[in-house]
């Protein structure tokens, strides 16, 4: 730096130079990446534009990055917003010139630099600000906005706003070519023509003219912390030297220029204070040193530096690289003038205008130096670089790289590529595609393909017929191949090419990514369409058979109808003047099934269907399509071309290809299939897939997941993942879609010339027609004849018959509802409300009515709205939402709720709506247990010849909640339900539990179960060898009543609590079923709240009959007994109104519905008393009688309890008011006259009475009676109630009644304070229940009362603890519940027998995690010393968690502690054979400090030493080594470890870890000589460390 400071002294200062400081250093002159640091301005030119970064070239051949992030704040606010916005290549082009500033510079792991630049104005011109602005200074800015006169620009100063005028730009907008506007983003080189307002307005111009004259003067005051690159200023020369000028300019400033940018034509004939024109290059941020270049092409601004062409290299300069190998090999003498070397242009500098060259023999002698030098069927060499999943990248040269995708990796596909090819390996690879400008090469490994000495088919043009070469397979579909050559060329080999024999199945004979040689037929280069043949011997086509020219994939055309056929239409396609022959299938005309079936029989031939789109030309034949959802998802670009562009999480239009028993497969637009499974094709239950969806049928479809391997499409079709979120919205779309076609076909059929059709066409709905009756049928519908209607059938049913009695040939009126064109019916009503004249209402859009089901079609149904109109309101809320069950259908006379959404009347006589999703009735299926479980008996239901009350002994097969599965034989199957199992079955147990799968099991036939049903079968039911035979193994006898009366049942809980039902389901028996509504569930608040916590399925019940249903099978339960609703009964309800200022409306078990005042609410005030309640809360309350009305003082007696809220406070008392009345009432608050607490607290200081102030008080106020308006209420301390006193037989004294009341207050706060006391321990079972309930999910306070009983040796209670500890815990507490049954295991090992034991540690298992629950039991045995039952448990645990490393570990140390050393090592070969590779080290290391707690200290130094030697680098184990022989061995054990640690190869942060802890250690242990050593050790190490790094 010191020679920057002489010879180029900062800022203008001007020092004395000396002899010493006469030479210019070239490290000064020249810059390199390492002079580089944040902050440094640079100029610079644009070499390469991308969609993401602009790579720009800068001086002395240094290539730096502009992330697309980095150009302007106004293009980065449209990138976060994601909105319309030019890419880069518009605004960009090479050769612009651009100021950048350097963000940062970072070193990679070969050591070289990557520079991140910045052109955001912000950045580059923080140097000035507002007040430095002046007229004719030349800046960067950038377009921020583009206004009505002008354009706004962001120049980067704070609090200044530059405009750039509109004329001011024309100019430069025909200049550049770039559009007829500037584009937010693009880069301005701007000359300020106006300042106002202290800089803080701008005007600006970009006149090319103006730009090029700009010239930086002293008189714009620059300064060196504002000093831009870019800028063009007179500079005189200060001093020459053979590596460049020192210039000063601007009268203070000093600057540099190297020799590589003085002026090419003036080589280095300068002279001191000879003047010249230069530009600025650089300026360091620190050093302030600037660099300038004299070329000419930098002193007009807004220019662009020469760039290379083929005729320019013999004349330019040349930079040279790669001089030599490094540094001490490199020789100057080899490089002197007029010596001549060999070398290779490797790239251009534009901001030096030089060659870079290189003399490195491998660059000279090689063969691809860059992207553009390989060609496609080129064969090259590679080493492997990386396996991924998509295929393997290969590293051709240093700067280029390609990809061998999976399919190309060898001949034939391969599963586990990582076993043939390892990293490094050379391969021998061929081009298949390379694409310079993105940089992208494509490679195979075939063999074939890479010693094919045939032809390389590299683009259409070159398919001759008749050239035969080398391909692979792509696809292998029913229609024939699909082969694929290089550069992406393919074509198609027709099933009748495939061979000389007829293959059936092309799929089954050949694979994807075979290698075939064909021979090519015909070719056409314009549409990309190539067609060939395996037979490689040369056949001309047949004469006759007319060729049609291709049509492109989703192109719209218009058709004619040539034809019709059973399943679509043969059309001609008008733009080919009918030559081309297509064909349309019935499915593919309209999105929705009625209406294909609808076009397909309202078409005639020759009519005209615009608007089609060619789905697919398959060679012989043009598929076509006519659905409007498939055609505007392509034009929407809503669709995926190939099996590539699929991710998951996509929404793709797509139709039925086919419908199986497993799922159905889904195409889509451009040929790609996907598959949706049963599970994922229904937010319902599906039975059979053919009920849900129909061939050709438009779906919506959800991609889950792809297999790229096996190009398998999963996915799903249920509404809740397909929708958008808002079925009024998509149900109202589909029903607009579907009239829109409707009216289609309307027009359609009123240019037949048919007297039906015409007439089917002026039907509407709500037209009134009059009818003759022509016939009543059995079922009561009626059919009728007319003038109007001749060749319709017209017919209404029953209930549009309403109440009239008519008879044939009677005259009458009717309605028209719905009329179906493609059966030519007209569907009627009668009724008189349809039919009664009413004012017509002007509707509202998205209002709500009330409206009545009239008739259901196919797609729709018509419903009549309170004021009269009709309306259609959409069947289906979605393109998947195709099935419904019985219960879920809408039903004629059916009242329902519907938003209007098209109030006009339509062309079909009906307003438009949806129904209201928010009073719909929702009926979500919910699968029974049963239902779910008995699919595996079907198949194995045979016909059998058991009957009832046969023994039969079978196999437990399956254990589910309600029932157990039994394998009689190899091919019949019980079942046992959970009410068959025990006798007596305890209340909140799981009887099923109690068998397990595999367990033998002796039965009795008690009935069968209908495979087709699932339905329980009595035994009386005639066909009962088709069904399943249900088992009994209890002893009681089996019952069946149909008349039950108020009696207890112990039920078993079916299915999870019905949220939207809200109830409960539960099974009696296997044909009784019952519910418990929600109220009757549980008497605890806690336990409404969420009932799907506290009830599981298979959990039994103890439930009161309180009715029955229709087929006498269902029950109404309850698990409260009868509700009692009596007055002071405690019950629980929910919240079901809530009205301001009066109470809420509560509904109470039973269905009854109660109300509760404002006043009784809450004991306290609060000023919003309804805050806390919300509808659908649970509550607890009290069953009151309503209070008496009083309207006077007469309803008033001495003694009455009444409520009244508080009007006002005063000294004297309270008053209240008490509903109306007319005069005063003394009225007492008194515990003793109330019976309830006192509610007025001490604080409030309110007098006391005596008995004699109270008479005179009595006295006062009847004189003053008259005269009070309002109701005062009197506190009064009365001692004893007048009442009370005549019960006592004798009277205290007042002495006597004050000590008796201090005797008990005083044991009443010994009592309170003893148990407030947080020290005081729990002295019975009170008081631990009191703990429990105040903290029930603590298990501490569990096992203390567990405790507590077993100091007092009562087992029993202390098991029945237990047991009430895991019933209350919450299931979410999984460690609480886990310490609990440690604790019964502890107790059962203790106090009870191995059975008991085994009962709770298999419990156990069933409810925690198994391997715990193994390893807490290992514990118990190992401390209560039963040393033989934990071995043999060990062992099963190693069978079961074999691969669980903790247990193998956990035995070591069980086997070490018992002494058994030679056990352990056999075990720890166990370990390594059982636990995965990356397991082995840490298994190992473990073992070994095991072996030096327990064990063998030797062999665990020997089971460290050889893992270290194995795996040098793991530090860990290094680290943990040190610390065990810190504490257990010697000092010199101690320090040979350090030592090989010191010397190992390994990273300078671990090494100085190392180097420390070595000190520490001798700092406490060692002598100042070793101390000494370990530093010169590290010192070493330095030192070595830096030597490296310098070479």
């Amino acid at each position: 730096m010191a020679s920057i400071e002489e010879n180029f002294p900062r800022g203008g200062i001007q020092k004395k130079t000396t002899e010493k400081t006469g030479k210019i250093s070239h490290c000064v002159l020249f810059l390199f990446s390492q002079h580089l640091c944040e902050g440094m301005l640079l100029l610079g030119c644009i070499k390469e534009v991308s969609d993401f970064e602009l790579v720009i070239s800068l001086p002395n051949g240094l290539t730096g990055f502009v992330p697309v992030t980095q150009i302007s704040d106004a293009y980065s606010k449209m990138l976060s917003k994601q909105v319309d916005l030019h890419s880069l290549l518009d605004m960009y082009s090479p050769g612009m010139l651009v100021r950048c500033i350097v963000t940062s510079v970072e070193k990679s792991a070969d050591g070289r630099r990557s520079i991140k630049l910045s052109i955001n104005p912000k950045n580059v011109n923080r140097g000035l600000n507002a007040s430095a602005l002046t007229s004719g200074m030349l800046l960067s800015g950038f377009v921020s906005s583009a206004e009505d006169h002008g354009y706004l620009i962001d120049i980067g100063v704070n609090g200044t706003h530059a405009f750039l005028p509109r004329q001011k730009a024309q100019n430069y907008i025909k200049a550049v070519k770039r559009g007829p506007d500037l584009k937010i983003g693009q880069n301005l080189n701007c000359v300020i023509e106006q300042v106002k307002n202290e800089g803080r307005i701008v005007r600006l111009s970009v006149d090319r003219s103006e730009v090029a004259a700009s010239l930086a003067t002293e008189q714009q005051n620059w300064t060196l912390s504002n000093l831009l690159p870019g800028l063009v200023v007179k500079g005189k020369v200060q001093k020459v030297n053979p590596l460049g000028i020192s210039l000063t300019f601007l009268s203070s400033f000093t600057g540099i220029v190297d020799f590589m940018h003085v002026d090419p034509d003036k080589s280095m004939n300068y002279s001191p204070n000879q003047v010249v024109k230069a530009c600025i290059l650089s300026v360091h941020p620190t050093s302030k040193v600037v660099r300038l270049t004299l070329r000419q092409s930098f002193l007009n601004p807004g220019g662009s530096p020469n760039q290379l062409s083929n005729d320019r290299i013999r004349g330019s300069g040349g930079g040279l690289k790669h001089l030599s190998k490094n540094r001490k090999s490199f020789k100057p003498a080899a490089f002197k003038a007029g010596c001549k070397h060999k070398c290779r242009i490797i790239d251009y500098s534009l901001m030096d205008e030089m060659c870079i060259l290189s003399l490195k023999y491998q660059v000279i002698g090689a063969r691809f130096l860059q992207y553009q030098d390989i060609h496609t069927g080129d064969v090259v060499q590679g080493r492997v670089l990386a396996l991924k999943p998509i295929g393997m990248q290969v590293k051709v040269t240093d700067g280029i790289k390609g990809l061998v995708p999976s399919l190309h990796l060898a001949d034939v596909i391969l599963k586990q590529p990582e076993k043939k090819y390892n990293i490094g390996d050379e391969v021998k690879c061929r081009v298949l595609e390379c694409n310079p400008a993105e940089k992208k090469l494509f490679l195979t490994l075939k063999k074939t393909l890479i010693q094919s000495k045939l032809p390389i088919l590299s683009k259409y043009e070159d398919a001759e017929p008749g050239l035969i070469t080398h391909g692979f397979v792509v696809c292998a579909r029913e229609f024939g191949c699909i082969v694929k050559f290089y550069n992406d060329v393919k074509g198609l080999v027709p099933k009748n090419e495939l061979s000389a024999e007829p293959i059936s199945c092309p799929d089954k004979v050949f694979q994807e990514g075979q290698v075939v040689k064909v021979m090519v037929l015909k070719c056409e280069p314009e549409q990309e369409r190539l067609l060939l043949s395996f037979k490689l011997s040369s056949t001309s086509a047949p004469e006759g058979k007319s060729e049609h020219t291709p049509k492109k994939k989703q192109e719209m055309v218009d058709v004619k109808v040539l034809k019709k056929k059973e399943n679509g239409l043969e059309v001609s396609i008008l733009e080919d003047e009918g030559n081309v022959i297509a064909s349309l299938p019935t499915v593919y005309l309209s999105d929705f099934v009625a209406n294909c079936k609808l076009l397909w029989h309202c078409l005639q031939e020759g009519d005209v269907l615009p608007r089609v789109m060619c789905l697919s030309d398959k060679g012989d034949r043009i598929i076509l399509c006519r659905k409007s959802a498939v055609i505007s998802a392509v034009q929407e670009e809503q669709v995926v071309r190939n099996f590539s562009e699929i991710q998951p999480g996509m929404l793709l239009t797509g139709y039925v290809r086919n419908v199986m028993h497993f799922g159905v497969f889904v195409e889509f637009p451009f040929g790609v299939t996907g598959l949706a499974p049963k599970v994922s094709m229904s937010d319902k239950f599906v039975t059979d897939t053919k009920d849900h969806f129909v061939v050709g049928q438009t779906v919506i479809a959800k991609v889950m997941s792809t297999d790229e391997e096996k190009q398998r499409v999963l996915l799903n079709l249920k509404v809740s993942e397909c929708s958008s979120g808002n079925p009024a919205a998509e149900s109202f779309s589909l029903l607009n879609q579907y009239f829109k076609e409707v009216k289609e076909i309307r027009n359609l059929l009123k240019r037949r010339e048919s007297g039906i059709a015409r007439s089917l066409c002026e039907l509407m709905p709500g037209k009134e027609l009059q009818l003759v009756v022509q016939d009543v049928k059995e079922d009561g519908s009626a059919l009728f004849s007319g003038s109007c209607v001749k060749g319709l059938t017209v017919t209404a049913t029953r209930y549009h018959l309403g109440d009239k009695s008519i008879a044939p040939g009677e005259k009458t009126k009717g309605l028209v509802l719905h009329v179906d064109v493609l059966t030519s019916k007209v569907y009627v009503s009668l009724r008189e409300e349809l039919l009664k004249q009413r004012p017509k209402q002007q509707l509202k859009e998205n209002s709500q009515h009330s409206a009545i089901v009239q008739h259901i079609a196919e797609e729709f149904a018509i419903v009549s709205l309170e004021t009269g109109q009709l309306a259609a309101i959409p069947i289906a809320s979605h393109f998947n939402d195709t099935f419904r069950f019985d219960s879920e259908k809408l039903k004629v006379g059916q009242t329902i709720y519907a938003t209007l959404k098209m109030v006009k009347v339509n062309d079909h006589g009906v307003v438009l709506a949806v129904q209201d999703p928010a009073k719909k009735n929702v009926f979500v299926r919910v699968r029974k247990e049963s239902e779910t479980t008995l699919e595996e008996m079907l198949a194995a239901a045979v016909t059998h010849s058991l009957s009832v009350g046969d023994i039969v002994t079978g196999t437990v097969k399956s254990v589910k909640p309600t029932h157990v599965t039994v394998a009689i034989d190899d091919k019949l199957t019980g079942s046992i339900h959970a009410s068959r199992i025990l006798d007596e079955v305890p209340i909140d147990s799981f009887p099923t539990h109690t068998l397990k799968a595999g367990q033998k099991v002796t039965a009795r036939v008690i009935g069968g179960r209908d495979v087709n049903t699932h339905r329980y079968l009595p035994i009386t039911h005639p066909h009962f060898t088709r069904s399943i035979p249900e088992l009994n193994v209890s002893q009681t006898l089996v019952f069946s009543t149909r008349s039950y009366t108020v009696f207890l049942f112990v039920c078993f809980v079916s299915s999870q609590y019905n949220v939207l039902k809200n109830w409960l389901e539960v099974e009696v028996s296997p044909d009784i079923r019952g519910r418990v509504p929600h109220l009757m569930l549980s008497p605890s608040t806690k336990v409404l709240k969420h009932p799907e916590k506290n009830f599981k399925n298979g959990q039994a019940l103890s439930a009161t009959v309180t009715g029955t249903g229709v087929t006498e099978t269902n029950l109404f339960l309850s698990l409260i007994g009868i509700p009692s609703l009596q007055q002071g009964t405690i019950t629980v309800g929910v919240i079901a109104k809530m009205i301001p200022h009066v109470g809420l409306t509560i509904t109470l078990p039973g269905g009854k519905t109660g109300k509760v005042s404002i006043f009784h609410l809450s004991d306290k005030y609060t000023e919003n008393p309804l805050s806390d309640f919300k509808v659908g809360k649970v509550v607890r309350s009290v069953n009151e009688l309503e209070d008496p009305e009083i309207m006077s003082t007469k309803d008033v007696k001495k003694g009455q309890l009444v409520r009244g809220y508080v009007k006002s406070v005063t000294p004297s008392g309270v008053f209240f008011g008490v509903n109306k009345k007319e005069n005063h009432i003394e009225l007492s608050l008194l515990p003793e006259d109330t019976g309830m607490p006192s509610v007025l607290p001490e604080s409030l200081g309110l007098p006391r009475y005596s008995a004699e102030e109270e008479k005179r008080e009595e006295e006062k106020r009847e004189e003053d009676k008259e005269k009070k308006e309002e109701h005062k209420l009197k506190t009064k301390r009365r001692r004893k109630s007048s009442e009370i006193e005549q019960v006592q037989p004798k009277k205290q004294t007042k002495k006597e009644k004050e000590l008796e009341k201090q005797k008990k207050e005083k044991e009443l706060c010994k009592l309170e304070a003893a148990l407030m006391d947080p020290s005081r321990q729990p002295q019975s079972a009170d008081d631990f229940d009191r703990l429990v309930l105040s903290s029930p999910d603590s298990s501490i306070l569990w096992l203390q009362y567990m405790a507590f009983h077993l100091q007092a040796t009562e087992i029993e209670k202390a098991r029945a603890v237990a047991e009430r500890a895991l019933k209350t815990i919450c299931f979410r507490e999984e460690q609480e519940k886990l310490n609990v049954w440690v604790a019964l295991l502890n107790l059962e090992n203790m106090y009870g027998t191995e059975e008991t034991l085994m009962k709770v540690f298999e419990r156990a298992v069933q409810y925690n995690e198994p391997l715990k629950v193994f390893q807490h039991l290992c514990d118990i045995y190992a401390n209560s010393e039963k040393y033989k039952q934990a071995e043999e448990l060990y062992h099963t645990m190693l069978r079961r968690f074999r691969q669980e490393k903790s247990v193998w570990l956990k035995y070591a140390s069980f086997l070490l502690k018992q002494g058994q050393t030679e056990a352990t090592h056999r075990l720890l070969e166990r370990a390594l054979k059982a636990l995965p590779t990356k397991e082995h080290v840490d298994v190992i290391s473990r073992f070994a400090q095991l072996e030096f707690r327990f064990g063998d200290t030797e062999h665990a130094k020997a089971l460290f030493d050889s893992t270290l030697n194995s795996y040098p680098k793991r530090t860990d184990i290094w680290s943990i080594y040190m610390d065990i022989m810190i504490k257990h061995g010697s000092q010199k054990e101690v320090r040979d470890i350090f030592e090989k640690v010191i010397h190992l190869n390994l990273a300078p942060k671990k090494m100085k870890f190392f180097f420390k802890r070595y000190l520490d250690y001798e700092k406490k242990y060692g002598t100042e000589e070793t101390i000494l050593a370990v530093k010169t050790a590290a010192l070493e190490y330095v030192e070595a460390k830096s030597s490296l790094a310098d070479a």
